[in-house]
């Protein structure tokens, strides 16, 4: 049976607890906010251009909400939480990657803008990091 070590445990409640917390307070966004976090993400993934700006909003908000709580659920497998945590970090880091301004030019390093999102390496890191754990435990029989 997949499971939670207690290896995995710190990073999984930093992640989690901060993924929760961004999902619940996108819930609370006004339409303003909720337009300037649409547009952004539009501008980098354009198939999200037809998808109305709450819309959009409220099913991030939504999905953070389920992958926060998810990694904060020690009955979800370290594997399970970390493939949730990598697929939704790389998705930010595709938009700290392509976005205009987010990085110095010709470089990886963040503006003073892109500083928001470059920190979202670490939440790619911890993904990672559980996922490549749980190959690792599963090809050793642990």
């Amino acid at each position: 049976m997949a499971s939670t070590h207690l290896r995995n445990v710190p990073g999984r409640i930093a992640a989690g607890a901060f993924t929760l917390h961004a999902g619940l307070e996108k819930l609370k966004a006004d339409p303003e906010h909720a337009a300037g976090i649409h547009g952004m993400a539009a501008g980098t993934y354009p198939v999200l251009k037809d998808v109305p700006p709450e819309r959009f909003v409220k099913g991030l908000a939504v999905g953070e909400v389920v992958l926060g709580g998810a990694l904060l659920a020690p009955f979800v497998s370290d594997g399970l939480a970390g493939a949730g945590l990598t697929a939704f970090s790389a998705a930010l880091m595709g938009l700290y990657a392509r976005t205009p301004g987010m990085r110095k030019e010709g470089s990886v390093w963040p503006t003073p803008q892109g500083l928001g999102l470059s920190k979202d390496a670490w939440l790619l890191a911890i993904g990672a990091g559980l996922v490549v754990d749980a190959v690792v435990e599963r090809r050793r029989g642990d």
